[in-house]
């Protein structure tokens, strides 16, 4: 239940009279997405899953909560403390929703820790345990305090707490012990330490003993052999805690005289942000409690939060998780190349000969597609210049080396970086370095937007004469991402698509911003809300009972009260309204007399569902849209995206196929209820057992298979064909 009690339930009210500012109407945006993290929660406490699989599930839970109190409750904390009040559109101020989420958080982490305990003695039937000191022989005793004292011990330094020691600095997310000993020869005087434990990417939290998949917690490593720290000591206590760190720290960069110098001051401040969030293990007393949250500048009350065990940061299983033990692992799964991007071939003449290509990744091959994309473009003797957008990129991405490889050969290159990318601000400021190092024309984006789209454009000396190439894609230019996120792209050479391409990347490189006519590309924040919402109107006024209308959104988060009170009329209208939402969603679905004819399904799997598809049924006349824009008030009001419409029949095909495959997933899919709670859906015979993601496991490997049969029997490789899709 998302909804307060003292809420006014729209659903006692007729729906003429139904005032659409009324902020029961609208789900709150905090509340939702703590709801989407219970239901990864919930594939954690799943017995159809693979035990890994479970634990990785609790991996994320934790790293989600971890981000949710830097984000979201650090900037609510951040509007409580100038004093704001102003209410949401669901009718909350902020100290309502800190209060609401709270709770919720409260609720979260018990079921967090009871689907630990669970998952620790079934993973302790195959073998795999986290080992307290109790259950260790001496041997093991022996091994561990050996690796300490090599390994560990170097790098601790115990801080004092009392007088004449300051209280130390505490770093985002360290794990600490806070140490109580006395003094031997002076009987009832104690002293409190901080130990912090060094972990990092050197320095594993969870250690294996030799031979077998036991672990040991490196904190209770240090916790056993505190005696080298503080030598003649007598350990009273021995207790973890851990903070979170506010990473809302955002400066105005209208008045910046450097964007690379405030990006980097940004991350400086962000070290030393307030805290909004201490963790404590369940049986600190409160004493000690109550000091570190005045240490700290906490309300012990409200902001303390008991571990409700003996782990902290459960984000750390993900050390664990890889073990190899193939039964406790999903179903291997490599992604497929797609079967009309062959090598050998170049792929512009693919693209040229064949038509627009729609990728979908993580089905298939992001190396063999996009990586190949840039590769073929850096390396062609015809093309002339590449630019590109970049949001998020990883090591083990080859783009940087393309990008780098195509200046070298004399193209004209230009990379849009984003630095305001949260928590890839480090990343992105080095990627852009060794970019202008290769004489690369790198700028920062538009003064005030950050550029969240994903867009190549490849300008080439084609036949008859210049051509452009795209590839427009939802998800990041990154390999790890496109391994673990459902996402799509297009490779295609219209040409109103690719003069629209020009038009945005000179607004990008200048900032100017003169009236900028788009042919085909809908671009935020100046033309895509107002485009949404004219289909939606437009949808409203097609509609009939002999033509109903059909409005079909996938995204990550339906935020925007504007679009949210759009599809209220269009769905009071009688217009039918499917949403297939991952996490945040405002609307209320099957509220009588106003949503009845909505539903809001929400696919949590496998793979992260990160695919945005726009989808107006127009009369007959449909049209397909996929882009980088989530329906986020942020997405379309201050952020460059790109959605751009895919026209190719076969495309919208195999976009069809995967709007109604999620739409009828019964095996992954959640629905949500009309007071905003959500109901896992049940199979109902054998077919509804397989989920939507192993579907497209499964019809892209039939999809591999018969374009293999083709080239088998027409004795060669396949050309792309649209027979193949």
């Amino acid at each position: 239940m998302l909804t307060r009690q003292n809420d006014a339930d729209p659903l006692s009210t007729g729906g003429d009279a139904m005032d659409l500012s009324d902020p029961s109407l609208y789900l709150n945006r905090e509340l939702t997405w703590l709801a989407f993290n219970r239901r990864v929660l919930h594939e954690a406490e799943d017995s159809r899953n693979p035990l890994l699989e479970r634990l990785k599930f609790l991996a994320i839970v934790s790293a989600n909560l971890d981000e949710f109190f830097m984000k979201r409750i650090g900037g609510l904390k951040q509007q409580l403390g100038a004093g704001m009040s102003k209410k949401t559109v669901d009718g909350r101020t902020p100290k309502e929703q800190i209060d609401e989420c709270y709770a919720v958080v409260r609720e979260q982490e018990i079921a967090l820790h009871r689907a630990y305990s669970e998952l620790r003695q079934d993973l302790g039937a195959h073998g795999i345990d986290i080992l307290g000191y109790d259950a260790l022989a001496a041997e093991d005793i022996d091994f561990l305090r050996a690796h300490y004292h090599d390994n560990v011990f170097p790098l601790i330094t115990p801080q004092s707490i009392d007088p004449a020691h300051p209280f130390p600095f505490i770093s985002n997310h360290a794990l600490n012990l806070l140490v109580e000993v006395g003094f031997p020869d002076q009987e009832g005087r104690t002293s409190l330490a901080r130990v912090k434990v060094p972990t990092s990417e050197h320095v594993p939290r969870f250690i294996q003993l030799p031979g077998r998949n036991h672990f040991v917690a490196l904190e209770d490593v240090v916790r056993n052999n505190l005696d080298m720290l503080m030598p003649e000591m007598v350990v009273i206590s021995v207790h973890m805690f851990r903070v979170t760190r506010n990473a809302n720290t955002e400066r105005n960069e209208e008045h910046a005289d450097d964007l690379l110098s405030m990006i980097e001051s940004e991350l400086r401040d962000r070290r030393f942000a307030p805290i909004v969030r201490l963790q404590v293990q369940g049986d600190m007393d409160e004493t000690q409690r109550g000091m570190l949250a005045a240490e700290l500048g906490l309300d012990q009350r409200a902001d303390v939060f008991d571990a409700g065990g003996d782990m902290l940061a459960m984000r750390d299983l993900f050390q664990l998780v890889g073990i190899d033990i193939p039964e406790l692992h999903d179903e291997p799964f490599q992604p497929l190349d797609h079967p009309g991007l062959l090598e050998g071939q170049n792929i512009f003449h693919l693209i040229r000969d064949q038509g627009p290509f729609l990728l979908q990744h993580p089905y298939e091959s992001f190396a063999t597609s996009v990586e190949r994309f840039l590769k073929e473009a850096a390396h062609d003797p015809k093309v002339r210049a590449i630019k590109m957008t970049l949001y998020r990129t990883s090591s083990d991405t080859k783009v940087i080396d393309h990008l780098v490889r195509a200046a070298r050969n004399g193209k004209q290159v230009a990379v849009v970086v984003e630095l305001k990318a949260r928590f890839d601000e480090a990343a992105n400021i080095r990627w852009a370095a060794r970019l202008e190092e290769a004489g690369i024309h790198v700028t920062y984006g538009v003064v005030g937007l950050k550029t969240h789209s994903k867009i190549v454009l490849v300008v080439r000396n084609d036949y008859p004469g210049i051509r452009r190439y795209l590839h427009i894609g939802t998800g990041n230019y990154h390999a790890g991402t496109a391994r673990l996120y459902s996402d799509l792209g297009i490779l295609t050479n219209d040409h109103d698509l690719g003069r629209d391409a020009t038009e945005l990347f000179n607004y990008l490189t200048t900032g100017y911003t003169p009236e900028r006519y788009y042919r085909k590309l809908l671009p935020a924040p100046k033309v895509l809300k107002a485009a949404l919402l004219a289909r939606i109107e437009r949808e409203r006024s097609l509609h009939s009972a002999d033509r109903p209308g059909l409005i079909q959104f996938k995204m990550n988060a339906l935020e925007d009260a504007d679009i949210t009170r759009a599809l209220y009329e269009a769905s009071r209208d009688g217009v039918r309204i499917d949403m297939i939402v991952r996490d945040t969603c405002r609307l209320r679905p099957g509220i009588s007399g106003l949503s009845e004819t909505a539903r809001v399904i929400s696919i949590v799997g496998r793979f992260l569902e990160h695919t945005r598809i726009y989808y107006f049924q127009n009369g007959g006349d449909e049209e397909y849209f996929i882009g980088s824009a989530d329906c986020m008030k942020r997405n379309l009001e201050s952020r460059v995206e790109v959605v751009t419409p895919v026209e190719s029949e076969n495309l919208r095909g195999e976009l069809r196929e995967m709007l109604d495959s999620q739409l009828a997933d019964y095996r992954n899919g959640w629905e949500m209820q009309s007071d905003g709670s959500y109901l896992k859906r049940v199979p109902r015979n054998e077919q509804e057992q397989t989920g939507s993601q192993q579907r497209m496991i499964e019809r892209t490997r039939q999809r591999v298979s018969q374009a293999m049969r083709y080239q088998r029997g027409k004795g060669q490789r396949p050309v792309a064909g649209r027979n193949l899709r």
